[in-house]
Parts: structure tokens; sequence; C-alpha cells
């Protein structure tokens, strides 16, 4: 299970590592985590990176290390990661390194729902759902082999995220393929019910199963 955080927002863990290379500014951290990509690795609300600063250094993550004036521009904050910020980056990677934790995907919570469309319907949204994943997966791959230079490691979730959407296509394209080929069981109830617009006896009978199990 997940440990309670004092800062538990994501953000907060691309914030240490980034800082534990050299003390920065906000708006340099932030400067850096996009250049590396880190909205694509995790969920980041740009907005909220000041205040996930102020609870870092609240908790004693992070200290002040001075302050800079570049320019006509305002003086900016410096700030260095402290000991106790390096032991939580350490903890924190090694909880989601170690630790599985079921995640819900958007595409899930569509597919638990999928009864609200008809099979044609969702056959067609699967087919251009697939295609959008095969060019991902193709630029995936391209991009990686491109990267000659970089250590693996610097690029391992890239490899991650290129071996999920690799199986996800795999279980798309043979889910699509059951309703395409009528091999998909109850795939006649499903088209009566889209036909006549009246759930199957057979259905309402799963429902209500479903319902008393609640």
């Amino acid at each position: 299970m997940a440990k309670r955080r004092k800062v538990s927002n994501l953000l907060g863990l691309a914030v240490l590592s980034t800082v534990s290379a050299r003390p920065m500014h906000p708006y340099e951290m932030a400067s850096l985590m996009r250049a590396r990509g880190k909205d694509h690795d995790m969920d980041i609300k740009w907005g909220s990176l000041y205040t996930v600063v102020a609870n870092l250094e609240k908790h004693g993550y992070l200290a002040v290390e001075g302050s800079v004036r570049e320019g006509a521009r305002p003086e900016r904050t410096v700030y260095r990661i402290t000991d106790a910020g390096r032991e939580e980056l350490a903890d924190w990677v090694r909880e989601l390194i170690a630790v599985p934790e079921r995640e819900r995907p958007r595409f899930e919570a569509g597919l638990s729902v999928l009864g609200a469309l008809s099979p044609d319907e969702t056959a067609r949204l699967l087919t251009e759902r697939l295609a959008t994943l095969e060019r991902e997966i193709a630029d995936g791959r391209a991009a990686l082999a491109a990267e000659t230079e970089v250590p693996r490691i610097f690029l391992i979730e890239s490899e991650y995220d290129l071996a999920i959407r690799s199986a996800e296509a795999h279980w798309v394209r043979g889910f699509l393929a059951e309703i395409e080929d009528g091999s998909l069981p109850g795939l006649d109830l499903w088209r009566a019910f889209h036909a006549t617009g009246t759930v199957p006896p057979e259905l309402a009978e799963l429902a209500e199963r479903g319902a008393a199990r609640e």
C-alpha cells in the first residue's frame, strides 16, 4: 500500500529529482522538467508548481539557497534539496517501483459501459483507436532508435510506455477481430439490444445478479 506522504503531488517528486542535480529557482525547474518531458511521464499541473515548492520547503525537503536577478526580471528564490529531501526522493521512487498500485485508465472506464454503443460503432471506434496506437508505437520506436548516445537508463520510461501501448494494441486488435468475425460471446444479445431498444431477458438477469452482489 502506498504511504501517506507530506507532499503527495507527483509534481513534488519531479521537483525533487530535478533539484537533486543543483540548486535552481522554480522557473528554471519548470523549464528543465518540460525539456525532459516530465509532463509526459506523470500528470503535472504547472499552475501548482509554486505551491508544491512551498510545501516541499515547509516540510524540510527544500531549503532556500539564495536569490538571483536576471536583467529587469523580478528577483527569484533559488532552492536546494536537503538531506531529508534526498531521503524522501529515494523512498518515493522505491515505493513507485516496488509497490503495484491499481490505476484506472480512461479506456477501462469506457470499456466498463461499452454496452451503451452498438457493436458496429464500437468496431469503428476501436479501428480508429488502433490506428492511433499503431502510429504512436511506430513514432515511439523511431524515437528510441534515434537516441543512440543516451544511456538506456534515461529512456527506460519510454520503453515501458511503448510496451504498454503495444500490449493495448494487441488486445484491441484481438477484441476487434472477435466483433468483426462474430465470434465474441454474447454478440447476438448485444446486437439485439441495440436493434430493439429492449434489454434481452438474459442480460437483464445478469444485471440484476450484479446489483444483488453490490
